[in-house]
Formats: C-alpha cells, sequence, structure tokens
C-alpha cells in the first residue's frame, strides 16, 4: 500500500495476528492482567479475571440451556458493568450477539428481536427495560424462560448498594415472573466451562448490529469475529502519543497504564470496539458510564467521573466534547488526565477541537467508519504535526479506499474529485442479516477485490487524506449546484454564539431546493435570523447560504450523541404537508363559494 509522506511515523501499512475469536481479548488480558482492574463502576471495580470467570459462567449457563452455534442472543442494556462479561459470553457460547439500543420502544425492540431470530434477551432490574423487554419478546423467539435479568445492586460497592435500596433510589420492577433468571444466580450457580467452543473467526458471526433507518426499518450488519479483532488491533497499532511531555509517540501502553471514560453507548460498534473492547485488548480500565446527561446540569456527572477516576483516553462524538466546553461548571473540574481523545460518528467542527485542545490541553483527532466496518475505516493521525483538520486521515492497515462514481458505484474517479467512498478491508461486514437485495446495493467487484459503498460523499486531496463532504442521501441540490451541509454547517459553528448547527435542504418553488439552519445558542447567548445569515454572507457562496434559520433549545440526537438531520427533515416534511392540505382545503372552499 503507497504510503502519504504524512503517514503517522512508526504505524505498518499491514498488520497481522487478528484471526482469532473476539473472546480471546478477555483471556489474553486474563492471563497477562490478572489481577489489574478492568471495569470500574460507581466505585465497585471488577478485574479482567473476573470478568473472564463471569463470562465463563455465562457461557456454560446457555450451553446447559441448549444454545447451539449461530444462535442470537440479544442484549438490552446500558454501560454497566455486566455488559462485558454478557457479551463475551455468548460469543464463547457460540452465540451471536444481538445488541439493542437500551432507548428503544416495544416496538423497536421486538423488530430487532425478530428479524434477528434471538432466543434469549438479557435486560436490567429497572421498570423501564423490564416492561419494554416483556413487551417485546410477545410474538418472538423469547419465551419468559429465556430473559434474563441483571441487576444493580449486587454490582455497586456494599454501602452505596445499602443506600440506594433502604433511600428507594435504585429503581427495581415491581414483579418477577417465577419462570425469569437472574444473573446473579447464574454466575453463584453455575461452574466456568471447560473448555472453548469451535470457531472459525474469518466466517463465524460475532455480532448483528442494527444501523440505517433513515429510508425504512434498521438493517443488522453481520459482523465476523476477525472484524472486531482487527479494528481493535489496527487501532492499536494506529494511535502514537506521547506519555510524558515532550516525549517520543508511542503505541499506548498495556497493562493498566490507560483508562478509557465508557461513555459511548456499547450496543453501537463506535463504543463497543473503540472503547469497550480497545480497553479490554491493551489491558485498560473502563468507566462504565450508563447515562452520559446525568446531574443538573446534564453532563455534571461525567465531569464528576472525569475528576475522579482520570480517565486518559475519551471516546466521543462531537456533542459530548461540545457539551465538555459548553458546561457552565467546566472550570471546576480538573480534566488535566486526558492524554488522547478519538471523535467520531459526526464531522467534528474545526473551531469545537480547537476549543477543547485549549481547555483540555490534550489532543483530539478525528475518525471514520460505520456499523458496517466495525466501525473504524479512516483516522487522523494523533501527532498534531501530521493531524489535519477538516479531514479523517489515512486508511487504517490493511485497508483500502476508492472514490467511486455516484451513479454506479464502479468506476473510480480521479484524486481531488468527490464521489461515493468505498472501502475493502478486514473490518468490512459479511453482510446484511438476511437481506440479499441490500447486500447487492451496497457490495461491489473492483479490481478483484470486494468494496463496500459507505454512501458517504468524500475525495482524497493532494496529500493523501480523505476528506468527507456529506452524506449522500444528505445532499442540497440548490439550483442545480450540489451543497454539501458539513460546509455551511463549520461555518456556522464558527459563530461565537452558535453551541450546536445541523443543516437541512427544505423545498423551494424556484430552485429546487433551498438550505435552512437549526442553531442551537450557547448557555446566555441571543441571537437573531438576520445575525446568522449575515455572518454567512462573506464566507460561504449565495446557493450556500442559509435562507431561513430556526433557533432551537436543543437539536435532536441519537443515542450516540449525532446530530439527527433526519429528523429535522422529516419535521419540515410535515411542515410542508401540512400547510398545502390547509392551503388546498382554502382554495376549494373560495372555489365552492364562487360557484
Amino acid at each position: 500500500m503507497k504510503r502519504s509522506p504524512y503517514w503517522p511515523d512508526g504505524v505498518p501499512t499491514e498488520i497481522s495476528g487478528y484471526k482469532r475469536p473476539v473472546f480471546d481479548l478477555i483471556d489474553q488480558s486474563a492471563k497477562e492482567f490478572s489481577n489489574k482492574v478492568y471495569t470500574i463502576f460507581q466505585g465497585a471495580k471488577k478485574t479482567f479475571k473476573q470478568v473472564k470467570d463471569y463470562s465463563d459462567r455465562i457461557a456454560n449457563f446457555l450451553r446447559q440451556k441448549g444454545l447451539e452455534k449461530g444462535d442470537r442472543v440479544a442484549i438490552f442494556l446500558p454501560n454497566i458493568p455486566q455488559y462485558p462479561c454478557i457479551f463475551f459470553g455468548i460469543l464463547r457460547a457460540r452465540g451471536i450477539c444481538v445488541t439493542c439500543n437500551p432507548l428503544y420502544t416495544p416496538g423497536e425492540l421486538k423488530h430487532q428481536l425478530q428479524d434477528s431470530g434471538a432466543k434469549w434477551v438479557f435486560c436490567m432490574d429497572h421498570p423501564q427495560f423490564y416492561k419494554t423487554t416483556l413487551e417485546a419478546i410477545e410474538d418472538t423467539d423469547v419465551g419468559d424462560n429465556n430473559v434474563v435479568i441483571c441487576n444493580i445492586k449486587s454490582w455497586l460497592p456494599p454501602l452505596k448498594g445499602f443506600l440506594g435500596s433502604i433511600l428507594n433510589k435504585i429503581p427495581k420492577a415491581e414483579s418477577h415472573r417465577d419462570s425469569h433468571v437472574f444473573l446473579d444466580d447464574i454466575l453463584k450457580n453455575t461452574p466456568p466451562i471447560d473448555k472453548n467452543e469451535d470457531i472459525d473467526p474469518e466466517v463465524d458471526p460475532a455480532i448483528i448490529i442494527y444501523t440505517g433507518g433513515t429510508t425504512g426499518l434498521p438493517k443488522g450488519a453481520v459482523l465476523t469475529h476477525i472484524n472486531l479483532v482487527f479494528d481493535v488491533m489496527a487501532l492499536e497499532q494506529y494511535v502514537r502519543i506521547p506519555h510524558e511531555p515532550g516525549a517520543k509517540a508511542e503505541p499506548p501502553r498495556r497493562g493498566g497504564y490507560h483508562c478509557y471514560l465508557g461513555v459511548l453507548p456499547w450496543y453501537h460498534s463506535f463504543g463497543m470496539t473503540v472503547c469497550m473492547l480497545a480497553s479490554c485488548g491493551s489491558g485498560s480500565r473502563l468507566i462504565c458510564i450508563p447515562d452520559p446527561r446525568a446531574g443538573n446540569p446534564p453532563f455534571t456527572e461525567v465531569l464528576r467521573q472525569v475528576e475522579k477516576y482520570k480517565p486518559t483516553f475519551v471516546v466521543g462524538v462531537p456533542t459530548l466534547f461540545a457539551a465538555f466546553v459548553n458546561h457552565p461548571l467546566i472550570d471546576k473540574f480538573d480534566l488535566t488526565s486526558i492524554m488522547c481523545c478519538a471523535s467520531g460518528g459526526a464531522p467534528l467542527p474545526v473551531e469545537l477541537a480547537k476549543e477543547f485542545e485549549k481547555r483540555t490541553g490534550c489532543v483530539i483527532y478525528e475518525g471514520y467508519g460505520l456499523s458496517e466496518t466495525s466501525p473504524v475505516i479512516c483516522a487522523n493521525p494523533s501527532d498534531k504535526n501530521k493531524r489535519k483538520f477538516g479531514s479523517v486521515g489515512f486508511p487504517v492497515p490493511n485497508t483500502e479506499i476508492k472514490i467511486v462514481d455516484l451513479e454506479t458505484g464502479e468506476r473510480e474517479l480521479p484524486q481531488g474529485e468527490d464521489g461515493e467512498i468505498a472501502v475493502c478491508g478486514p473490518q468490512v461486514m459479511k453482510g446484511y442479516w438476511r437481506n440479499p437485495q441490500a447486500n447487492e446495493q451496497v457490495f461491489r467487484e473492483i479490481d478483484g477485490k470486494r468494496f463496500f459503498l459507505t454512501g458517504d460523499i468524500g475525495h482524497i486531496d493532494e496529500e493523501g487524506y480523505l476528506i468527507i463532504t456529506d452524506r449522500k442521501k444528505d445532499l442540497i441540490i440548490v439550483g442545480g449546484f450540489n451543497c454539501y451541509p458539513r460546509e455551511v454547517e463549520e461555518v456556522l459553528y464558527a459563530h461565537p454564539k452558535v453551541a450546536q448547527a445541523a443543516v437541512i435542504g427544505v423545498p423551494h418553488p424556484k430552485s429546487g431546493e433551498v438550505v435552512k439552519a437549526f442553531i442551537q445558542l450557547k448557555e446566555g447567548e441571543e441571537a437573531t435570523e438576520e445575525e446568522i445569515i449575515e455572518f454567512c454572507k462573506t464566507r460561504l457562496a449565495g446557493y450556500k447560504r442559509p435562507r431561513y434559520v430556526e433557533f432551537r433549545k436543543e437539536l435532536p440526537t441519537s443515542a450516540v450523541g449525532k446530530v439527527l438531520r433526519r429528523v429535522l427533515k422529516d419535521e419540515e416534511l410535515k411542515k410542508n404537508i401540512t400547510y398545502f392540505m390547509r392551503k388546498n382545503i382554502l382554495l376549494g372552499i373560495k372555489k365552492y363559494k364562487r360557484t
């Protein structure tokens, strides 16, 4: 693979050793760092040895209950310390994990259980999760006997668990059916599995992770064992940081030196791979954050955890870093332990990155990936001298990227020209679960290799960096000209009063579409529509400037924290439909009166 002269020093273009089961990550860390702490939850700590033991017991329980190779098991949990134990246990039992968004409604969870054909589900001993699970499992393959309840109290420090119970601060479902199983009972009464089952890491699926939903119901991306292990190993090789001031950058040290802030949800590929699995693979500590918005004002509890447990790595989305920067109490917390931050899931505004680094003194680098790619495809060098703001850097080792035409996805375009980003590498999914039609749409054979069409538009610049212009589906066409929302949003983020911004195209009778901006202002700030439009005049061509500006107290975000343009689009569509319906009704009334 040809290297750019800006390729990060010491990083190989090819790696090996990733063709192994995912549970090998916990096995190796339990062997090398047996008594080192893995998870931290409200002060309670579990070692790698303990997590491996728990996962072995869960695996044995599932096998004793008849779980066959390839059977699906759903995890419907937030970021609590049981999550890694259950995840590795399912995989060791030769099952396939189906990771479920903990914010799902019963209907959304039911779709995922039915589509995947899950036979078991692990949920939390909390009224919200318990009731949702009971409603969702109706008309699925999950029976009452196959619901495993996870209790929070027993995983807290004894005093916290006791006080939480007597003060009723630990919510608990009102009643449980006798048929349900409790995770604590499994761990107490089931011995560890006595052998590793036969796994083909290159072929056998490890997880089904649901993604999309912008044009219909979410699709299940099937990721194999090597998809996940490769991405963990590739990132470990790619990231280079100086561990002491002035020292030479090197790969992250192993065995308890580092600590990850587990703020991204682990049901999502970004949080799962880059946080939960990466911390496990390197023998690092992992702070469990079930609800990042906890505290008053929101995100205060996360800042407390940072100050108390001193994470060195923070993996997040731009909205998390914006929440830190704009938090009214930010100056009261010590964030100096943070050495390196990875941002992904959405474009990282340059001004936000600069402000975050100024406040923390750490380096923040942007990466790029999708659920279908485990997720990381590209990353900026973690070296400030080679990082390039506005880009997502270079492909990680063993990964090839091509820019192809938007119409067929088969013709490679010249360097510098915008097209659809296509990727080939060991992290690319096996395919969508039971959806051959969707697979035909996204896979292409180019130069004898299997490439995945990402749906994102971008180009490779003269220095070899990948520049993402925007999502293919989010492209705004104004009077025949292409306008990319990200470019407009970058300008809006540069406004000193703007905390968050999102841009969409709205219908217009003359130009087809025009740009509309949605703005969330910083705490205590005020602005007008005219002020925002005027700010854009000298920074954007006429057709790219927002024609309309709407101020919001909050912008809609996903569970990962990504601003959801599609929600804003749907809201605008409903407004237009309502407007035209009213207009037609009024015209009809006038016509009726005339006749």
